[in-house]
């Protein structure tokens, strides 16, 4: 079982930054490769970012490219979204997300795919 921890969210005004993170339990994390999705009010969660296991990949969704980047620390068990020029239209609960790419390669652009998922934290954008 894998445990997501998300933090860093929190009330930004539009233009600015946020780091967000996401710690897991075990000693596997390695083996997963992560993403992070995130839901507004009264709409479907969305995809936003995703890195493989190893790091060497990572996807973005088009409203996000440029501005945010993911990144992974292995040894720290951690995977990070770091959000610059932040809009309004970003605001929503954040969701990192893991799923054991170990043996099979996943299209981590896709929720359904994904095994684990965190308790998400709150980005609000001011305009």
């Amino acid at each position: 079982q894998v445990q997501l921890v998300e933090s860093g969210g929190g009330l930004v005004q539009a233009g600015g930054s946020l780091r967000l993170s996401c710690t897991t339990s075990g000693r596997t994390f390695y083996m997963y490769a992560m993403g992070w999705f995130r839901q507004a009010p009264g709409k479907e969660r969305e995809f936003v970012a995703a890195i493989s296991r190893t790091g060497n990949s990572t996807y973005y969704a088009d409203s996000v490219k440029g501005r945010f980047t993911i990144s992974r620390d292995n040894a720290k068990n951690t995977v990070y979204l770091q959000m610059n020029s932040l809009k309004p239209e970003d605001t929503a609960v954040y969701y990192c997300a893991a799923v054991n790419s170990w043996y099979i390669t996943y299209d981590l652009r896709q929720a359904r795919n994904y095994n684990y998922w965190g308790q998400g934290t709150q980005v609000t954008v001011s305009s």
